[in-house]
């Protein structure tokens, strides 16, 4: 398979009709539209976009690292706000092991997670299915949140790398178990942000590394259980459920 300019496709059955050919196993056809395609993958997009303006139209400054919504919603163990008052998951706000997917310190920060969403999201979101690749990628958040947390429970952490890294992972999973194909690209990228995440400081290597896992085992029960779809869901909800409890267990 190959990436062409509107999605991916497969040399070997481009132009070639249905009749003509006859894989072996039943793969998807990634398909990219514009108009009714890749809707979850680009309200993802639009609303970490949207938050981030929505900081900065509240004079949270380009960095985003300061005003209301980074306050309330930044991952973080234990910590004193401007206030003096005390916060964090540890006194009972465990709405952070989510919104902090959805924050971000910076236009590059936030560029480079939605450009890795924009690319490796909309296959993954065919393959799944809307509401699945939805609860894949708060699943993977949650246990990017957990890693991170098991990592650096003091640190300040935001971003959508948990989920990002969890969708990479995924892709990695399927590949592998040649369900569907990124043309032997998804490792590579995985291997290219592990280089990332461990040699250039300040980067939340946990929340990295928990999103990877938890991705790549959302996909395993979605992938192994597709003839039971409930059971699937219910597997990949218990991945978050766990990652929630090893959030708990930080605090």
């Amino acid at each position: 398979m190959t990436f062409g300019p509107v999605g991916i496709r497969c040399p070997d059955h481009a132009g070639v009709s249905g009749r003509a050919v006859a894989p072996r196993r039943a793969v998807r056809q990634a398909k990219r539209s514009y108009v009714s395609g890749p809707i979850v993958t680009f309200t993802l997009i639009g609303l970490n976009v949207g938050i981030y303006l929505l900081q900065l139209l509240m004079g949270a400054g380009i960095t985003a690292s300061t005003g209301w919504i980074n306050e309330h919603g930044v991952l973080v163990s234990r910590a004193i706000d401007s206030s003096g008052q005390v916060v964090g998951v540890s006194e009972g706000e465990w709405w952070r092991l989510l919104t902090a997917a959805f924050l971000h310190y910076g236009p590059i920060h936030l560029g480079m997670n939605m450009l890795v969403l924009w690319f490796i999201g909309p296959p993954l979101e065919e393959y799944f299915g809307r509401a699945r690749f939805a609860l894949l990628f708060l699943v993977s958040g949650l246990a990017g949140s957990a890693g991170a947390l098991l990592a650096s429970p003091d640190a300040l952490t935001v971003g959508a790398s948990g989920a990002i890294w969890g969708i990479m992972g995924a892709a990695v999973l399927l590949e592998a178990r040649k369900i569907f194909v990124f043309g032997g690209q998804a490792m590579g990228l995985v291997v290219l942000n592990l280089a990332i995440t461990f040699l250039i400081p300040g980067i939340s290597i946990g929340g990295h590394i928990g999103g990877l896992i938890g991705g790549a085992l959302g996909a395993f029960a979605f992938s192994s259980l597709r003839r039971m779809p409930a059971l699937a869901t219910l597997s990949v909800v218990g991945v978050g459920v766990l990652s929630v409890a090893l959030a708990v267990s930080q605090v």
